[in-house]
């Protein structure tokens, strides 16, 4: 393709774009594809020769969107959202076309320096301490990973990245069974070892108990393991349970253990600042992670880490070969000795659109209103005729089971998400709390109104009493 041909085929994109997102409302949510249907559609072997792109987008429109699930789509209620927004779609087109590699100062100065501004700009907006800097990762997972790693090379004074972590004491990381699986996917790259993730009990507002806490990082020691670090949660994915990050604080402080605070979808509420008591303490954490690409409305991928102190990071995970070297500059900073992966994207470019195009009171709004809008969903579900609110709403986040008389719960609530994924008009995914299968409903997705939020609860209404 040449560039002549390039602008009339993007100009055709964005057409198509347009287009699709203003008639998501009249798809279903969840795609209706079955296992195999879009690659019985694609040929078993590449073309030999080029094709034409008319023939190429083609195939594109009648393969690829009945074969999605629409995670834009206003009445997504499942997960968490991973929104977008227009200006954050703009801005990667652009660094799309810049198409540069980001792992230096020197290979993108404008982007190493606008990361470091936007990452500053979300401190402030957060309300989190001068001081704090930071490092946009891809996700919230390769955060806690570097985290993680951070926490067993400081326990071990970083003898691990130099002679291995074998036949050291064995570090042991604490978290409450809340935190997300990222957690325990990292203690298993690291090293670390499922065993040695700690799960602390919690109390009735599924925070984890500091009294369990320093008891059990007191028994670990006795028995001659080596405490190295907690994570501790604000806004747990299953039902948004947080933390009391102040007493953890204390504990830690006491026995010189590392922090990670994973905020990674409820950190974007504490833009509002009647919602920063959920993380009191936070300022006192090594290391936050959140995710601006679940609820602000940053393209994914795009997830913030805050740290007190970086040098211990940039020990754990940097390395700069000669070849890496920036001449006649010693004291810039190249962001991939921050993070795991050498490559990098230019990320902050659509922070810096999107925030500047919204504005923080914009974005406020829109996170006040999803949070409204949940408690109004939860008081309309809980009065409908056998449902049950299984925990009450956090942030935007709140479960259900449906327990129609006569009829196991479990099995009634599986049948209904079931039957609601499949009616296309809404999309819920479930958990398990106490045991018991339950229903999350959230409110999250960028675009989506009131009325999105009431179709919802209608929708669920209808079809239970139909099923």
């Amino acid at each position: 393709m040449q560039m002549s041909e390039y602008r009339e085929w993007a100009r055709r994109l964005v057409d198509w774009t347009v287009d699709y997102y203003a008639g998501l409302r009249d798809r279903p949510v969840r795609s209706p594809a079955r296992p195999g249907d879009t690659l019985s559609q694609l040929p078993d072997m590449p073309p030999e020769d080029g094709e034409s792109m008319t023939d190429i987008f083609a195939d594109f429109e009648r393969i690829v969107p009945d074969g999605m699930t629409h995670w834009q789509h206003p009445r997504f209620f499942a997960y968490f959202p991973a929104n977008t927004t227009p200006p954050s779609l703009l801005a990667e087109q652009l660094v799309s076309a810049i198409a540069a590699q980001c792992m230096l100062w020197q290979t993108s100065p404008a982007a190493t320096e606008m990361e470091t501004r936007m990452v500053d700009w979300m401190r402030q907006a957060l309300g989190l301490p001068d001081g704090l800097r930071g490092v946009i990762h891809d996700s919230a997972s390769s955060a806690t990973l570097a985290a993680v790693l951070t926490m067993r090379e400081r326990a071990l004074d970083w003898v691990g990245i130099k002679s291995g972590a074998a036949g050291q004491p064995q570090p042991r990381i604490y978290a409450s069974a809340q935190t997300h699986s990222s957690i325990d996917k990292a203690v298993w790259i690291a090293g670390i070892g499922q065993d040695n993730l700690v799960k602390i009990e919690t109390d009735g507002n599924w925070a984890m108990k500091p009294e369990a806490l320093a008891a059990q990082i007191r028994a670990d020691r006795a028995a001659g393991y080596l405490p190295a670090g907690i994570v501790a949660c604000t806004g747990g994915t299953s039902i948004g349970a947080c933390d009391r990050i102040d007493a953890i604080m204390d504990i830690a402080e006491a026995e010189d253990l590392y922090v990670h605070v994973d905020a990674a979808w409820a950190g974007s509420a504490m833009i509002c600042e009647e919602q920063r008591g959920h993380w009191r303490g936070v300022e006192r954490a090594d290391s936050i992670v959140f995710n601006p690409h679940k609820w602000l409305g940053a393209q994914f991928d795009c997830s913030i880490q805050f740290l007190k102190s970086p040098e211990h990071q940039v020990r754990t995970l940097g390395l700069r070969p000669d070849y890496l070297e920036t001449l006649g500059q010693d004291e810039v900073v190249n962001y991939s000795e921050w993070t795991v992966p050498l490559g990098r994207r230019f990320r902050a470019l659509k922070l810096w659109f999107l925030i500047r195009s919204y504005g923080l009171d914009g974005l406020r709004t829109r996170i006040r209103n999803h949070i409204a809008w949940a408690e109004m969903a939860e008081a309309q579900i809980a009065a409908l005729p056998g449902f049950r609110i299984t925990s009450t709403c956090r942030f935007s986040l709140f479960s259900f089971r449906w327990e129609p008389e006569g009829l196991d719960g479990d099995a009634a609530s599986q049948a209904l998400l079931e039957a609601i994924n499949d009616d296309g008009r809404t999309y819920l995914t479930q958990t398990k709390h106490q045991d018991e299968f339950v229903i999350r409903f959230q409110v999250g997705q960028f675009d989506t109104t009131r009325a999105d939020v009431e179709t919802a609860v209608r929708v669920i209404a209808e079809i239970a009493a139909r099923v």
